[in-house]
């Protein structure tokens, strides 16, 4: 999963209550502007079940990036304000997000197959 200082992180379930889905059951929030700053820029792979969950932010870019990743924009009670499915290396999401507090990053194809959407309520449970 990711590889960021262990004083950086903290481990998360990620559910969407909405539809009763887990979205992840291995998330990482990453809690530094370090952390935040490098996200999952020069990893190599992005595990089935795994997130990344960057709080705050409300933009994101894919510069350094290996693979293409869906984003879910949440807002300050944890409802989905904005999605985006298979965003390629060297995108930038949009530069600002309505209403957005923070975003969690996720493989491809989790969002289709969760059906999370805008509008959803998603749950972060620390382990």
């Amino acid at each position: 999963m990711v590889q960021i200082a262990e004083q950086a992180v903290a481990t998360l379930a990620v559910h969407n209550t909405t539809r009763a889905t887990t979205i992840s059951s291995n998330a990482e929030e990453a809690r530094t502007f370090w952390a935040r700053g490098r996200g999952l820029m020069l990893q190599g792979s992005f595990p089935h079940g795994a997130a990344l969950v960057i709080n705050p932010c409300s933009s994101i870019h894919m510069f350094f990036m290996r693979f293409p990743i869906d984003v879910l924009y949440l807002d300050s009670h944890d409802r989905v304000v904005r999605v985006q499915y298979g965003i390629k290396p060297w995108r930038t999401g949009p530069l600002w997000t309505r209403g957005a507090k923070y975003v969690i990053e996720l493989p491809v194809g989790t969002l289709e197959r969760t059906l999370t959407d805008v509008g959803d309520q998603i749950s972060l449970v620390r382990s």
